[in-house]
């Protein structure tokens, strides 16, 4: 049985407050991975480009703050 199969089987043997827990957890933990990425992505200039070209919309009233 792979991991996944395993992870599967477990999570489909939870209660209702136990899945619930899981799923707020799942939540926080794919959010934070997201973070991370999203990190890493700035720090590598990976979006540097798309910065740029938001901050020149903004100073040149193409677009306005909320």
């Amino acid at each position: 049985m792979s991991n996944i199969q395993e992870l599967e089987l477990a999570v489909s043997q939870l209660s209702a407050n136990e899945l619930q827990q899981f799923f707020e957890w799942f939540e926080e933990f794919i959010a934070d991975q997201w973070d991370q990425k999203i990190a890493a992505d700035v720090f590598a200039g990976r979006l540097d480009r798309v910065g740029n070209s938001a901050d020149e919309a903004f100073l040149s009233g193409q677009i306005t703050a909320l």
